[in-house]
């Protein structure tokens, strides 16, 4: 099993930061990449950012030049940097893992940009 521990988000203003954080602990033998996904009501889940153990990224086009993800290998961490929030950035982000064992997920933390 992997257990991932999400931390960092909450409420911010319209064009604020927030750091999300995540990190994986259990049985990791090898970490493929790591990553946040985000779920707003009424919608479905999709890619924010991904990055892979050599340093690999990925994001959606939404986020594409606000947000930065950046991982520490050492501790099994991934980060998201997210700036210049929008309301519609407003959901609950999910930190994923793949590891050889397959896909785990985190439980979700919230994050709501409003004035």
């Amino acid at each position: 099993q992997v257990q991932l521990v999400e931390s960092g988000g909450g409420l911010v203003q319209p064009g604020g930061s927030l750091r999300l954080s995540c990190a994986a602990s259990g049985s990791i033998f090898r970490i493929y990449a790591m990553g946040w996904y985000r779920q707003a009501p009424g919608k479905q889940r999709e890619l924010v950012a991904t990055i892979t153990n050599a340093g690999s990224t990925t994001y959606g086009d939404s986020v594409k030049g606000r947000f930065t993800i950046s991982g520490d290998n050492a501790k099994n961490t991934v980060y998201l940097q997210m700036n210049s929030l929008k309301p519609e950035d407003t959901a609950v982000y999910y930190c994923n893992v793949h590891v050889p064992l397959g896909d785990y997920w985190g439980q979700g933390t919230q994050v709501t940009v409003s004035s």
